[in-house]
């Protein structure tokens, strides 16, 4: 089976759910270049995958393409043939579809959202309103910068009114506002050209006709765009939202464990940042799992458990669990969690938290203990990071509680630059960066052992470096960095809100 299946026009969200399904369900993954890796990340592990060059191949490309999509499919792999934008518009699987059919192989075809739609949304630019402007031309235009223009009957769709939208590359953009002049668009006519359409890093250059090749021929632009001509161009400054929201442009490096960056990297982009994961460290369980099965297996009889990560929680209820256990283990114990994140967690379990501190650290954990009553004798079990503080299990001892820490799961940090992982350094240097996130110490310090302690310090000056709480920005500023930003409560949404909030500040 092949699925001929539309990506999109770049921004991961909008791709189908049935496009992501069939591609979850794919052996091989055949992709254009311009198909976003996040996309690509949705493939089960092991799925092989493939790149075939630009989204509009050259004929004996695409021959290529037609023979490796029959060979992989007769081999008897589920074949998904990713393409930018949709299958069957101004592009090349209708051939891939009558070549399949001619080899008897099985395929669908699964619709995608065109660049030539969503293009314009993202830039505010309505394709029609009724009653003002009611047709809209797609044109073929071009995609691959190597190849000579299409065709285009410029002066009749000049005289036919509405709204074109047109594929441009960047060596035949000047040729195509030329023509459109020669043809008899008005210089005061609206145009505008978007680049990297609906990718955080989008660029929309709107103007007159005559504006636009005047800015063209002085700066040649290096990449596609839509271009978009009409009307109704003239209602962007209306209508526009992708480009207006309070991080748009801005690019921050995500250093969490790649299983946990999810939440963050969604509140970044939902505020129109460019989200980039560099993890620093992953969550591993511990060398020597016995200590805590065996802490899991006595649950019900502590009157304490204390959770000071999600980690924390995660670990501790599969050891919980995975023992034929459920949660009427937990019906005596009491527990306490160090903030909203962390109770999200338990909760995910169906399980409450019964104290949440006023402050999300671990003195916040030990004074919310306390004033809850006398912990003389109290049974207190403390499920932790191997590199975890002993705060709390120090202070509990003191008032008399009966404390175990178990290590239940490590933190352990990712070694160098690997195969799709952002070059870090480099993107320093080249200033690519805004902002530098940090959601734990072992992260900070991860972070500068991989650049180099005195390169961190130094780099990270021309950026701002963003800490969760205080106990991360104290292990920051221990290395020598210099913290920007820290939110009043130590959460991922406020860690967020304080980022935007401060690129809202008028600069000085």
């Amino acid at each position: 089976m092949v699925y001929l299946i539309g990506a999109g026009p770049g921004d991961p969200g909008l791709m189908t759910v049935k496009g992501a399904e069939c591609l979850r369900a794919a052996h091989v993954v055949i992709h254009d270049r311009l198909v976003s890796a996040r996309l690509l990340a949705l493939a089960r592990p092991g799925t092989e995958l493939i790149e075939v060059g630009p989204a509009s191949p050259r004929p004996l490309d695409q021959d290529a393409i037609n023979y490796l999509l029959a060979e992989k499919a007769r081999e008897g792999h589920v074949v998904a043939r990713l393409k930018w934008g949709d299958p069957f518009l101004f592009d090349g699987s209708g051939r891939e579809a009558l070549f399949l059919h001619e080899q008897h192989i099985p395929f669908e075809v699964v619709p995608g959202i065109p660049p030539a739609i969503a293009g314009p949304a993202y830039a505010g630019v309505p394709l029609t309103v009724p009653g003002v402007s009611d047709t809209v031309t797609l044109l073929r235009g071009f995609e691959d910068e190597a190849r000579t223009p299409t065709a285009i009957d410029w002066p009749s769709l000049a005289r036919l009114g509405g709204t074109v939208v047109c594929y441009a590359g960047p060596r035949q953009l000047p040729e195509m506002l030329d023509a459109m002049a020669s043809a008899g668009w008005p210089p005061d006519g609206n145009v505008v050209l978007i680049h990297e359409a609906t990718l955080p890093g989008q660029r929309t250059d709107a103007g007159t006709l005559a504006d636009l090749r005047e800015r063209v021929r002085a700066h040649a632009p290096r990449t596609p765009a839509v271009l978009v001509a009409g009307p109704l161009v003239g209602l962007r400054e209306h209508a526009r939202w992708f480009d207006s929201r309070p991080l748009f442009g801005r690019r921050v490096l995500v250093t969490r464990p790649r299983e946990q960056a999810g939440p963050l990297v969604d509140r970044l982009v939902a505020l129109g940042a460019d989200a980039v994961e560099a993890p620093m460290i992953r969550i591993e369980p511990p060398e020597d799992a016995a200590p805590l099965l065996a802490a899991a297996a006595q649950a019900s009889g502590f009157d304490w458990i204390v959770f000071s990560s999600r980690n924390a929680v995660a670990s501790f209820m599969d050891a919980l669990l995975g023992e034929g256990r459920d949660l009427r283990a937990l019906a005596g114990p009491r527990l306490c969690v160090v903030g909203t994140g962390t109770a999200e967690t338990l909760v995910s379990y169906g399980i409450r938290p019964d104290l949440l501190p006023r402050s999300f650290t671990a003195e916040g954990i030990v004074t919310a203990m306390l004033e809850t009553g006398p912990m003389t004798a109290a049974r207190v079990l403390i499920p932790h990071a191997d590199i975890g503080r002993e705060v709390v299990g120090d202070a509990l001892r003191l008032a008399g509680a009966d404390v175990l820490d178990v290590v239940a799961y490590r933190t352990v940090e990712e070694e160098g630059q690997t195969a799709g992982h952002p070059d870090v350094y480099r993107l320093l240097l080249d200033r690519q960066l805004d902002v530098v996130t940090f959601t734990s110490p072992s992260a900070v310090r991860s972070f500068v052992r991989s650049i180099g302690v005195d390169q961190a310090a130094d780099l990270l000056q021309q950026v701002v470096v963003a800490s969760i709480g205080p106990v991360t920005t104290h292990a920051a500023r221990e290395l020598g960095l210099t913290v920007k930003i820290q939110p009043s409560t130590y959460t991922v949404p406020a860690l967020v809100d304080a980022i935007a909030a401060h690129f809202a500040r008028p600069t000085p």
